[in-house]
């Protein structure tokens, strides 16, 4: 007889958390690391700025290549940070569905008895 509990193994999404555990950490300082560096890379970019005004130096690092560059790979980091964020989230419920579903087999096995 095949349960719905036994189509899911909390053993598997135990293992997927301790395997994704590394590359989540890695995403996460990936994306502050590139949060705290696009400071430094406006301030670098409006020191090359040939403009006199705070405001025109502002905009000459905001539109430059390499900031832009930067604001894509801060995208990218972010997305790869909060997708294995979910997919923890998901595996973590998949332990939990586990969990109360094996609570209601043996409240049910109680009643039977």
């Amino acid at each position: 007889m095949t349960t719905d509990a036994a189509l899911i193994d909390p053993n598997n999404a135990v293992d997927f958390l301790i395997a994704v555990a590394g590359k989540f950490a890695a995403a996460k300082s990936e994306r502050v690391y590139l949060e705290e560096f696009r400071k430094t890379k406006k301030a670098l970019l409006m020191n090359l700025s040939p403009e006199r005004s705070a405001v025109a130096r502002e905009q000459y690092a905001y539109s430059h290549p390499e900031y832009q560059q930067l604001l894509e790979g801060l995208r990218a980091a972010v997305e790869a940070e909060e997708t294995l964020k979910f997919k923890i989230i998901a595996a973590q419920l998949r332990v939990e569905v586990w969990r109360s579903q094996n609570a209601n087999n043996r409240g049910q096995d109680r009643v039977m008895r």
